[in-house]
């Protein structure tokens, strides 16, 4: 696949390096794609630096890991470029949410209503990913969609990694995933990853415990 990642931070610029090892073809974004040239040179012949527009256009799936701050501007510079495709959102929330919208994936989605979201990859740091990607068992990266296109993206892109990708409901799920949410820094194989959903679920139920921003 084509694969556009805006973002060029460390998660960022490792979840590009994972999939240029998958052999997909990677663009990376960010405000200023000159200064890419490191990012890049761990792509392995798979990759370029693009403005995020030219990214996202390029892309056939779209792996969103900026900032939280800068999360917004990045949606502004792709404009239309994002209708109709497929966004995996691997960021997390760190500060107030637009719209008091009940996660961060909500609000994001909220400002490309015509892309085709998915939460996935932001439950765990970038470090625990490293240690545990492609050893068995599998470690379980929860996704978050409403849409089967997305779902299924999401999920070969996390299998590519050296993942398991585990459904984790629709979009009202997500902010269990986010900070302040049960599956936050929630390392699981893929063998226990029902249970802990199962557990993040029912303690959801009896109370109200989405964070506040």
């Amino acid at each position: 696949m084509q694969i556009g990642v805006i973002g060029a931070g460390q998660h960022g610029a490792t979840l590009a390096e994972w999939c240029a090892e998958s052999g997909h073809d990677v663009a990376v974004a960010s405000r200023h794609p000159e200064r890419l040239g490191d990012v890049v040179d761990h792509l392995g012949g798979h990759g370029t630096a693009l403005s995020v527009s030219e990214a996202v256009d390029f892309a056939e799936v779209v792996l969103f890991a900026p900032n939280w701050e800068s999360a917004p501007e990045a949606i502004e510079m792709a404009g239309s470029t994002l209708h109709g495709k497929i966004i995996v959102d691997a960021t997390n929330p760190t500060g107030p949410l637009a719209g008091n919208a009940p996660s961060g994936f909500e609000a994001l989605m909220r400002m490309a209503p015509h892309a085709h979201w998915a939460k996935a990859l932001n439950s765990l740091p970038t470090n625990v990913l490293q240690r545990r990607r492609g050893h068995d068992p599998l470690l379980a990266e929860f996704v978050c969609t409403d849409l089967s296109d997305a779902r299924r993206a999401a999920s070969a892109l996390i299998r590519d990694m050296g993942f398991a990708p585990f459904y984790a409901g629709g979009v009202e799920t997500a902010w269990l995933t986010e900070p302040g949410g049960p599956l936050q820094q929630t390392e699981v194989d893929v063998f226990h990853a029902k249970d802990a959903l199962a557990e993040a679920l029912m303690t959801s139920t009896h109370g109200d415990l989405r964070p506040q921003r």
